[in-house]
C-alpha cells in the first residue's frame, strides 16, 4: 500500500474510535494524532511519493529530455528515497531495474547519480541489499568502481557498493569474487567486518 494511504487509514481508525469515546480526555495518550505530510497529500489530491518517484524516473529515462531536467529528477529521486519506505517502494514500482540501467548510461553524471540514487536506497535497508544483488548491481558497481574514466563516477560507485554490502554478506561474496586482488578480491570478507570494508574503499578512493 502506498505509505500516504496508509497513514491516511491509520489516521481515519484512530480518529473513529476517539469519536466513540466521548470519556476521553484532552490530556489521555490516546488523543487522536495529525495527519503527516503523505497523508495530507492524498486527502488534498496532491501527488503522492509514489507518484513523484514514478515521474522522476520517467524523466530520466525519456531521450527526449534535457540533461538539465534529468538531473533535476535524478536529485528529486534521491531525496525521496531517503525515506526507507519510499525505497522499499521502488520494487512493488518496478524502478529498481531502470535504476539500475542507468549505470550503463553513456553520460557520466548519470552513471554518478544512478550510483548516488543506488547507495541510498541500500543503506542499512538490507531489502534494498537483496534487490540490487538479484539485479546484478554489484557486479556493474565494482566494474565501475574501479574501471570508470570519471573520478566523481568512480567515487559514487564506491558509496553505492559500501552501502550494498555492509551486514549482507551475499552481496560481500560478489563484490571479493569481482574485485581485483589489490582491492581485496577473492579474499574471505566478513561483511560486519567494518574496518576491512573501510579499509577497501579507501583503497578503491584514492586509485588514479
Amino acid at each position: 500500500m502506498d505509505p500516504g494511504l496508509n497513514s491516511l487509514l491509520k489516521w481515519s481508525v484512530e480518529n473513529s474510535e476517539a469519536s466513540r469515546d466521548a470519556n476521553v480526555s484532552a490530556s489521555s495518550s490516546s488523543k487522536p494524532r495529525g495527519l503527516d505530510e503523505q497523508a495530507l497529500k492524498v486527502l488534498m489530491g496532491g501527488p503522492s511519493d509514489a507518484d513523484l518517484m514514478r515521474q522522476a524516473m520517467t524523466v530520466i529515462q525519456n531521450p527526449e529530455s534535457s540533461h538539465e531536467a534529468k538531473m533535476t529528477a535524478f536529485d528529486n529521486f534521491e531525496q525521496l528515497i531517503e525515506t526507507i519506505d519510499n525505497a522499499n517502494n521502488m520494487e512493488a514500482l518496478a524502478l529498481w531495474t531502470p535504476l539500475v540501467e542507468q549505470l550503463s548510461s553513456n553520460e557520466p553524471d548519470l552513471r554518478r547519480m544512478a550510483a548516488w540514487c543506488i547507495g541510498t536506497a541500500v543503506q542499512n535497508n538490507v531489502k534494498g541489499q537483496e534487490k540490487l544483488l538479484v539485479l546484478g548491481g554489484i557486479p556493474q558497481l565494482v566494474d565501475l568502481a574501479v574501471k570508470d574514466q570519471d573520478r566523481s563516477v568512480r567515487k559514487k560507485c564506491v558509496y553505492a557498493l559500501s552501502s550494498a554490502i555492509r551486514n549482507y554478506q551475499p552481496a560481500t561474496n560478489e563484490a571479493t569474487k569481482c574485485l581485483p586482488e589489490e582491492y581485496g578480491g577473492g579474499s574471505q570478507l566478513e561483511a560486519g567486518d567494518m574496518d576491512a570494508i573501510d579499509e577497501i574503499m579507501r583503497k578503491l578512493r584514492e586509485q588514479g
